[in-house]
């Protein structure tokens, strides 16, 4: 007769003798799903923000959440300073990137593989135009920026604001006008500081299912 208790108590020993293996094989499933991807992406822009701009003239905000008319806005970063404000949309994505500034969808190939997403930097239209209404500000004190990570390559020409990896630093740098005083600076750190709703779990949930609502009602005038 086959010893039960003899064969769970050696698979249970090979298990405790590779236990740190199971860590890893989650690890790997979480950032290979669609919010592991982008906090990942997230990450990486956080680290190039962080060792690249001074932090003095460069206030970093990450994962803003701002109220709108109808509903809620999410950004991954800010960055305010003397030259402007900077609004950075990550995309975290693989294969070849086709797309243009007025093209209303892009394109994502890997091999034989296609699929459509939203412009970037349409995405990123309705968080500049939420923080000029907060901000009370003109159109060309706020920039948009597009930052691509992961094993991604441009196939069409993009515009500056479009950038891959760490080359969003490259056009922050480029804007050396002032445009606000130290003062005016410190003011919209205020006003944003006090806007932004709190980070949590409830406040990204309740944005998600804002988001799906949307996506929800363009389907339904679309059938």
């Amino acid at each position: 007769m086959i010893d039960f208790s003899a064969v769970i108590s050696s698979i249970l020993s090979g298990m405790m003798n590779v236990w740190y293996i199971f860590p890893v094989v989650l690890l790997v499933i979480f950032f290979k799903s669609p919010f592991g991807k982008g906090l990942f992406g997230e990450m990486l822009v956080n680290v190039a923000i962080n060792s690249r701009l001074d932090k003095r003239k460069y206030h970093l905000f990450k994962n803003v959440t701002l109220p709108t008319q109808d509903g809620t806005t999410q950004i991954d970063h800010i960055i305010v300073s003397q030259y402007g404000i900077f609004v950075i949309e990550t995309k975290n994505m693989r294969g070849w990137i086709f797309g243009n500034e007025h093209q209303k969808m892009w394109t994502q190939k890997i091999y034989k593989q296609t699929k459509k997403f939203q412009n970037p930097l349409h995405q990123n239209y309705k968080h500049t135009k939420t923080l000029e209404t907060l901000l009370k500000l003109d159109s060309d004190k706020i920039f948009s920026i597009v930052t691509f990570v992961g094993e991604s390559t441009f196939k069409t020409d993009m515009p500056d604001n479009v950038t891959y990896a760490g080359g969003f630093i490259g056009f922050i740098n480029s804007k050396t006008k002032q445009l606000f005083s130290q003062q005016e600076v410190e003011n919209i750190i205020d006003t944003i500081e006090n806007a932004k709703l709190s980070t949590t779990r409830k406040t990204d949930r309740e944005h998600i299912l804002h988001v799906k609502s949307i996506v929800k009602e363009k389907k339904n005038k679309l059938v």
